[in-house]
Protein backbone atom coordinates (compact mmCIF):
# COMPACT_ATOMS: atom_id res chain seq x y z
CA UNK A 1 0.00 0.00 0.00
CA UNK A 2 1.83 3.26 -1.04
CA UNK A 3 1.42 6.42 1.22
CA UNK A 4 1.99 9.82 -0.77
CA UNK A 5 3.32 13.06 0.91
CA UNK A 6 2.57 16.46 -0.08
CA UNK A 7 3.77 19.59 -0.45
CA UNK A 8 1.49 21.97 1.97
CA UNK A 9 -0.36 24.50 -0.31
CA UNK A 10 -2.28 26.65 2.51
CA UNK A 11 -1.11 29.79 2.85
CA UNK A 12 1.49 30.50 5.66
CA UNK A 13 1.97 26.91 5.89
CA UNK A 14 5.31 25.48 6.39
CA UNK A 15 4.72 22.08 8.08
CA UNK A 16 4.82 18.69 6.55
CA UNK A 17 2.68 15.68 7.07
CA UNK A 18 5.82 13.26 7.08
CA UNK A 19 9.24 13.86 8.58
CA UNK A 20 12.27 11.07 7.24
CA UNK A 21 12.34 9.54 10.98
CA UNK A 22 9.36 7.96 10.73
CA UNK A 23 9.69 6.60 7.54
CA UNK A 24 11.29 3.46 8.21
CA UNK A 25 8.86 2.40 10.46
CA UNK A 26 6.05 2.64 8.02
CA UNK A 27 8.15 0.16 5.26
CA UNK A 28 8.26 -2.58 8.58
CA UNK A 29 4.42 -2.41 7.96
CA UNK A 30 5.05 -3.21 4.11
CA UNK A 31 3.91 0.41 3.23
CA UNK A 32 5.82 1.95 0.51
CA UNK A 33 6.28 6.05 1.17
CA UNK A 34 6.24 8.53 -1.90
CA UNK A 35 7.33 11.81 -1.86
CA UNK A 36 6.65 15.04 -3.42
CA UNK A 37 9.51 16.72 -4.43
CA UNK A 38 10.39 20.15 -1.87
CA UNK A 39 7.39 19.10 0.45
CA UNK A 40 9.90 19.12 3.43
CA UNK A 41 12.10 22.41 2.44
CA UNK A 42 10.06 24.66 4.37
CA UNK A 43 9.98 22.35 7.41
CA UNK A 44 13.85 21.87 7.71
CA UNK A 45 13.68 18.35 6.01
CA UNK A 46 15.55 17.79 2.79
CA UNK A 47 14.73 15.60 -0.18
CA UNK A 48 18.17 13.71 0.20
CA UNK A 49 16.86 12.79 3.97
CA UNK A 50 13.85 11.37 2.70
CA UNK A 51 15.80 8.86 -0.44
CA UNK A 52 17.93 8.25 3.08
CA UNK A 53 15.41 6.98 4.94
CA UNK A 54 13.55 4.45 1.94
CA UNK A 55 11.13 7.15 0.44
CA UNK A 56 10.98 7.97 -3.11
CA UNK A 57 9.89 11.06 -4.89
CA UNK A 58 7.53 12.13 -6.92
CA UNK A 59 5.70 14.86 -8.45
CA UNK A 60 2.15 16.24 -6.69
CA UNK A 61 0.51 14.64 -10.27
CA UNK A 62 1.87 11.26 -10.01
CA UNK A 63 1.46 10.92 -6.17
CA UNK A 64 -1.94 11.65 -6.87
CA UNK A 65 -2.47 9.09 -8.97
CA UNK A 66 -0.80 6.15 -7.27
CA UNK A 67 -0.90 6.64 -3.49
CA UNK A 68 -3.53 4.47 -1.50
CA UNK A 69 -3.34 6.87 0.94
CA UNK A 70 -2.85 10.51 0.83
CA UNK A 71 -1.36 12.85 3.84
CA UNK A 72 -2.22 16.25 4.81
CA UNK A 73 -1.17 18.88 7.21
CA UNK A 74 -4.22 21.34 6.41
CA UNK A 75 -5.07 19.25 3.11
CA UNK A 76 -8.86 19.45 2.71
CA UNK A 77 -10.54 22.23 3.66
CA UNK A 78 -8.27 24.50 4.96
CA UNK A 79 -8.17 27.14 2.10
CA UNK A 80 -9.55 27.27 -1.47
CA UNK A 81 -7.37 24.73 -2.14
CA UNK A 82 -9.10 22.04 -0.37
CA UNK A 83 -11.63 22.27 -3.40
CA UNK A 84 -8.80 21.26 -5.47
CA UNK A 85 -7.19 18.49 -3.65
CA UNK A 86 -10.98 16.87 -2.90
CA UNK A 87 -11.15 16.66 -6.70
CA UNK A 88 -7.96 14.90 -7.58
CA UNK A 89 -9.05 11.69 -5.96
CA UNK A 90 -10.72 9.03 -6.12
CA UNK A 91 -12.98 6.43 -4.36
CA UNK A 92 -10.11 3.88 -4.15
CA UNK A 93 -8.00 6.66 -2.49
CA UNK A 94 -8.11 7.85 1.55
CA UNK A 95 -7.58 11.39 2.67
CA UNK A 96 -5.60 11.80 6.26
CA UNK A 97 -5.47 14.72 8.03
CA UNK A 98 -6.48 18.18 9.44
CA UNK A 99 -9.97 18.76 7.36
CA UNK A 100 -11.42 21.35 9.72
CA UNK A 101 -14.87 19.64 9.72
CA UNK A 102 -16.46 22.60 11.67
CA UNK A 103 -18.09 24.18 8.70
CA UNK A 104 -19.82 23.26 5.13
CA UNK A 105 -16.97 24.03 2.60
CA UNK A 106 -16.78 22.64 -1.30
CA UNK A 107 -14.29 20.34 -0.80
CA UNK A 108 -16.44 18.21 1.51
CA UNK A 109 -18.39 18.08 -1.88
CA UNK A 110 -16.13 16.84 -3.67
CA UNK A 111 -14.69 14.49 -1.13
CA UNK A 112 -18.52 13.37 -1.13
CA UNK A 113 -18.82 12.90 -5.09
CA UNK A 114 -15.60 11.51 -5.50
CA UNK A 115 -16.87 9.17 -2.64
CA UNK A 116 -13.07 9.25 -0.92
CA UNK A 117 -12.57 7.59 2.11
CA UNK A 118 -11.51 10.40 4.54
CA UNK A 119 -10.18 11.08 8.37
CA UNK A 120 -10.33 14.26 10.26
CA UNK A 121 -7.21 14.18 12.84
CA UNK A 122 -8.79 16.79 14.82
CA UNK A 123 -11.21 14.40 15.93
CA UNK A 124 -9.30 12.26 17.79
CA UNK A 125 -11.19 11.14 21.22
CA UNK A 126 -9.50 12.28 24.27
CA UNK A 127 -8.40 8.97 25.38
CA UNK A 128 -5.45 8.00 27.08
CA UNK A 129 -4.98 5.05 23.95
CA UNK A 130 -5.17 8.05 21.43
CA UNK A 131 -3.10 10.25 23.45
CA UNK A 132 0.08 9.48 20.96
CA UNK A 133 -2.18 10.33 17.73
CA UNK A 134 -3.73 13.37 19.05
CA UNK A 135 -2.57 16.04 16.86
CA UNK A 136 -4.49 18.89 18.61
CA UNK A 137 -2.61 18.61 22.09
CA UNK A 138 0.57 18.27 19.87
CA UNK A 139 0.14 21.33 18.46
CA UNK A 140 -1.39 23.49 21.08
CA UNK A 141 1.98 22.62 23.15
CA UNK A 142 3.53 24.25 20.84
CA UNK A 143 1.71 27.03 20.43
CA UNK A 144 1.36 28.15 24.40
CA UNK A 145 4.96 28.16 24.20
CA UNK A 146 5.74 30.57 21.28
CA UNK A 147 2.53 32.35 22.14
CA UNK A 148 4.54 33.91 25.96
CA UNK A 149 8.01 34.19 23.34
CA UNK A 150 5.51 36.58 21.37
CA UNK A 151 4.16 38.51 24.29
CA UNK A 152 7.71 38.88 25.67
CA UNK A 153 8.84 40.28 22.30
CA UNK A 154 5.90 42.52 21.91
CA UNK A 155 5.81 44.11 25.16
CA UNK A 156 7.83 46.86 26.35
CA UNK A 157 8.86 45.34 29.62
CA UNK A 158 11.01 42.62 31.11
CA UNK A 159 9.82 39.52 32.47
CA UNK A 160 12.55 38.37 35.06
CA UNK A 161 12.61 40.81 37.93
CA UNK A 162 16.28 41.76 37.62
CA UNK A 163 18.24 43.86 40.47
CA UNK A 164 20.67 46.24 38.90
CA UNK A 165 22.89 49.52 39.94
CA UNK A 166 20.47 51.70 39.03
CA UNK A 167 17.44 50.16 40.60
CA UNK A 168 15.03 46.60 40.66
CA UNK A 169 13.06 45.79 37.55
CA UNK A 170 9.94 44.01 38.97
CA UNK A 171 9.06 40.64 37.10
CA UNK A 172 6.16 40.87 34.94
CA UNK A 173 2.66 39.73 35.74
CA UNK A 174 1.16 37.24 32.84
CA UNK A 175 -2.12 36.15 33.23
CA UNK A 176 -2.89 32.93 31.08
CA UNK A 177 -6.65 32.25 30.29
CA UNK A 178 -8.00 28.60 29.83
CA UNK A 179 -5.63 25.94 31.63
CA UNK A 180 -5.81 23.09 28.56
CA UNK A 181 -2.46 22.17 26.39
CA UNK A 182 -1.62 25.22 25.34
CA UNK A 183 -2.52 27.16 28.65
CA UNK A 184 0.00 24.44 30.81
CA UNK A 185 3.02 25.35 28.43
CA UNK A 186 2.40 29.32 28.55
CA UNK A 187 2.00 29.27 32.22
CA UNK A 188 5.60 26.74 32.01
CA UNK A 189 7.22 29.29 28.97
CA UNK A 190 6.33 32.29 31.46
CA UNK A 191 7.72 31.02 34.64
CA UNK A 192 10.91 29.74 32.97
CA UNK A 193 11.39 33.50 31.76
CA UNK A 194 10.76 34.36 34.91
CA UNK A 195 7.75 36.26 35.11
CA UNK A 196 4.69 35.78 37.82
CA UNK A 197 2.49 33.91 36.53
CA UNK A 198 -1.42 33.63 37.35
CA UNK A 199 -4.11 31.59 35.82
CA UNK A 200 -7.70 30.80 35.36
CA UNK A 201 -10.12 28.10 33.75
CA UNK A 202 -14.12 27.61 33.78
CA UNK A 203 -12.45 23.50 35.08
CA UNK A 204 -11.53 23.89 38.92
CA UNK A 205 -10.07 20.66 38.75
CA UNK A 206 -6.87 22.20 36.56
CA UNK A 207 -5.84 23.83 40.01
CA UNK A 208 -3.91 21.46 41.14
CA UNK A 209 -1.85 21.36 37.69
CA UNK A 210 -1.38 25.33 37.72
CA UNK A 211 -0.16 25.07 41.26
CA UNK A 212 2.36 22.35 40.58
CA UNK A 213 3.51 24.46 37.56
CA UNK A 214 4.32 27.62 40.30
CA UNK A 215 1.61 30.13 39.28
CA UNK A 216 -1.50 31.24 41.12
CA UNK A 217 -4.90 30.11 40.49
CA UNK A 218 -7.39 32.89 40.47
CA UNK A 219 -10.75 31.65 41.72
CA UNK A 220 -13.98 33.44 40.64
CA UNK A 221 -17.35 32.42 42.25
CA UNK A 222 -18.78 31.00 39.80
CA UNK A 223 -19.90 27.20 39.15
CA UNK A 224 -17.64 24.95 36.96
CA UNK A 225 -17.92 24.20 33.35
CA UNK A 226 -16.05 20.82 32.57
CA UNK A 227 -16.88 19.39 29.47
CA UNK A 228 -16.65 16.13 27.89
CA UNK A 229 -13.11 15.01 26.53
CA UNK A 230 -11.33 17.33 28.95
CA UNK A 231 -12.55 20.60 27.22
CA UNK A 232 -14.79 22.92 28.70
CA UNK A 233 -18.16 23.29 27.83
CA UNK A 234 -20.16 25.72 26.17
CA UNK A 235 -22.28 28.01 29.16
CA UNK A 236 -24.94 30.87 28.44
CA UNK A 237 -24.43 34.26 28.75
CA UNK A 238 -25.21 34.69 31.83
CA UNK A 239 -22.63 32.97 33.29
CA UNK A 240 -19.67 34.65 30.81
CA UNK A 241 -21.29 38.09 31.94
CA UNK A 242 -20.68 37.23 35.52
CA UNK A 243 -17.48 35.71 34.54
CA UNK A 244 -16.41 39.23 32.52
CA UNK A 245 -17.25 41.47 35.43
CA UNK A 246 -15.17 39.63 37.82
CA UNK A 247 -12.19 39.30 35.56
CA UNK A 248 -12.04 42.75 34.93
CA UNK A 249 -10.53 43.29 38.52
CA UNK A 250 -7.64 41.11 37.85
CA UNK A 251 -6.87 41.44 34.05
CA UNK A 252 -6.17 45.65 35.13
CA UNK A 253 -3.39 44.58 36.99
CA UNK A 254 -1.29 42.79 34.57
CA UNK A 255 1.32 43.20 32.17
CA UNK A 256 0.48 40.23 29.71
CA UNK A 257 -2.64 38.15 28.94
CA UNK A 258 -3.00 34.92 27.01
CA UNK A 259 -6.16 33.76 25.77
CA UNK A 260 -6.68 30.11 24.71
CA UNK A 261 -10.21 29.03 25.49
CA UNK A 262 -11.04 26.93 22.25
CA UNK A 263 -14.59 24.89 22.25
CA UNK A 264 -14.25 22.28 19.12
CA UNK A 265 -16.97 23.29 16.36
CA UNK A 266 -17.97 26.57 18.26
CA UNK A 267 -16.97 30.07 18.01
CA UNK A 268 -14.48 31.13 20.53
CA UNK A 269 -16.07 32.63 23.80
CA UNK A 270 -15.64 36.07 24.30
CA UNK A 271 -13.48 36.26 27.51
CA UNK A 272 -11.88 40.19 27.10
CA UNK A 273 -13.87 42.58 26.50
CA UNK A 274 -13.10 46.45 25.38
CA UNK A 275 -13.88 47.70 28.81
CA UNK A 276 -10.98 44.64 30.23
CA UNK A 277 -8.66 46.26 27.81
CA UNK A 278 -9.29 49.68 28.53
CA UNK A 279 -8.62 48.87 32.45
CA UNK A 280 -5.35 47.65 31.35
CA UNK A 281 -2.11 49.98 31.40
CA UNK A 282 -0.68 51.27 28.52
CA UNK A 283 1.90 48.84 27.21
CA UNK A 284 0.02 45.97 27.93
CA UNK A 285 0.06 42.96 25.40
CA UNK A 286 -2.56 40.30 24.89
CA UNK A 287 -2.14 37.02 22.51
CA UNK A 288 -5.43 35.54 21.60
CA UNK A 289 -4.64 32.18 20.46
CA UNK A 290 -8.19 31.88 19.78
CA UNK A 291 -8.02 34.12 16.88
CA UNK A 292 -8.85 31.70 13.59
CA UNK A 293 -11.94 30.80 15.68
CA UNK A 294 -13.13 34.21 16.18
CA UNK A 295 -10.97 34.99 19.09
CA UNK A 296 -11.55 35.00 23.09
CA UNK A 297 -10.95 39.15 22.84
CA UNK A 298 -13.18 42.10 21.31
CA UNK A 299 -10.86 43.48 18.87
CA UNK A 300 -9.53 41.11 17.84
CA UNK A 301 -8.36 40.93 14.33
CA UNK A 302 -7.00 37.75 12.94
CA UNK A 303 -3.02 37.54 11.72
CA UNK A 304 -3.28 41.27 12.51
CA UNK A 305 -1.49 43.31 16.10
CA UNK A 306 -4.64 46.01 17.37
CA UNK A 307 -3.78 48.84 19.36
CA UNK A 308 -6.62 49.81 21.65
CA UNK A 309 -6.14 52.44 24.23
CA UNK A 310 -2.09 51.57 24.18
CA UNK A 311 -2.90 47.80 24.77
CA UNK A 312 -1.58 45.83 22.06
CA UNK A 313 -3.92 42.52 20.93
CA UNK A 314 -2.48 40.36 19.23
CA UNK A 315 -4.24 37.59 16.68
CA UNK A 316 -1.30 35.09 15.77
CA UNK A 317 -2.72 32.43 12.95
CA UNK A 318 -1.34 29.12 12.76
CA UNK A 319 1.16 29.87 15.40
CA UNK A 320 2.07 25.96 15.25
CA UNK A 321 3.91 26.67 11.69
CA UNK A 322 6.21 29.05 12.69
CA UNK A 323 7.88 26.34 14.47
CA UNK A 324 7.79 24.03 11.49
CA UNK A 325 10.36 21.61 12.34
CA UNK A 326 8.97 20.87 15.69
CA UNK A 327 5.64 20.93 14.60
CA UNK A 328 6.20 18.54 11.81
CA UNK A 329 7.73 15.88 13.34
CA UNK A 330 5.08 15.52 16.50
CA UNK A 331 2.45 15.82 13.88
CA UNK A 332 4.53 12.88 11.79
CA UNK A 333 4.48 10.89 14.54
CA UNK A 334 0.83 11.40 15.13
CA UNK A 335 -0.13 10.18 11.68
CA UNK A 336 2.09 7.01 11.80
CA UNK A 337 0.35 6.41 14.60
CA UNK A 338 -2.59 6.55 13.73
CA UNK A 339 -2.33 5.00 10.10
CA UNK A 340 -1.02 1.93 12.30
CA UNK A 341 -4.04 1.86 14.08
CA UNK A 342 -6.37 2.21 11.15
CA UNK A 343 -5.84 -1.01 9.51
CA UNK A 344 -5.38 -4.95 10.41
CA UNK A 345 -2.11 -5.99 10.99
CA UNK A 346 -2.21 -8.72 8.31
CA UNK A 347 -4.66 -7.74 5.94
CA UNK A 348 -4.99 -3.85 5.41
CA UNK A 349 -8.80 -3.79 6.00
CA UNK A 350 -10.05 -0.81 7.73
CA UNK A 351 -10.71 -1.40 11.44
CA UNK A 352 -13.63 0.12 11.02
CA UNK A 353 -14.98 -1.02 14.37
CA UNK A 354 -12.06 0.70 16.59
CA UNK A 355 -13.17 3.70 18.80
CA UNK A 356 -10.24 5.86 17.18
CA UNK A 357 -10.95 5.05 13.47
CA UNK A 358 -15.15 5.10 13.98
CA UNK A 359 -14.89 8.87 15.64
CA UNK A 360 -12.14 10.12 13.11
CA UNK A 361 -13.51 9.07 9.96
CA UNK A 362 -15.52 11.61 7.74
CA UNK A 363 -16.53 10.12 4.63
CA UNK A 364 -16.69 6.93 3.20
CA UNK A 365 -18.68 5.46 -0.38
CA UNK A 366 -20.25 9.27 -0.70
CA UNK A 367 -21.89 9.58 2.67
CA UNK A 368 -20.84 11.56 5.74
CA UNK A 369 -20.23 8.79 8.30
CA UNK A 370 -19.57 10.42 11.54
CA UNK A 371 -22.77 12.12 13.15
CA UNK A 372 -20.87 14.60 14.84
CA UNK A 373 -19.33 16.24 11.26
CA UNK A 374 -22.47 16.22 9.93
CA UNK A 375 -23.94 18.79 12.34
CA UNK A 376 -20.89 20.97 11.16
CA UNK A 377 -20.31 20.08 7.00
CA UNK A 378 -23.73 18.59 5.84
CA UNK A 379 -24.82 22.06 4.69
CA UNK A 380 -22.76 21.63 2.11
CA UNK A 381 -24.62 19.07 0.33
Amino acid sequence: MKIGILKETSANESRVALVPAHIPALLKRDFSVLVEKGAGYAAGYEDEAYLEKGARLHSAKEILQEADIVCVVRGAAARDDGEALASSLNSKQILIGMLEPYQPHKAFDELLKKKVTSFSLELIPRTTRAQSMDVLSSMANLAGYKSVLLAAETSPKMFPMMMTAAGTIPASKVFVLGVGVAGLQAIATAKRLGALVFAYDVRSEVKDQVLSLGAKFVEFDLESASGEGGYAKQMDEAYYEKQRQLMLETIKDMDVVVTTANIPGKKAPTLVTTAMIEAMAPGSVIIDLAAERGGNCEGTKPGETVMINGVAVVGPLNIPSTLAFNASALYSKNMTTFIDNLFDKESFDLRRDDDIVAATMITENGQITNERASQWIGGSQ
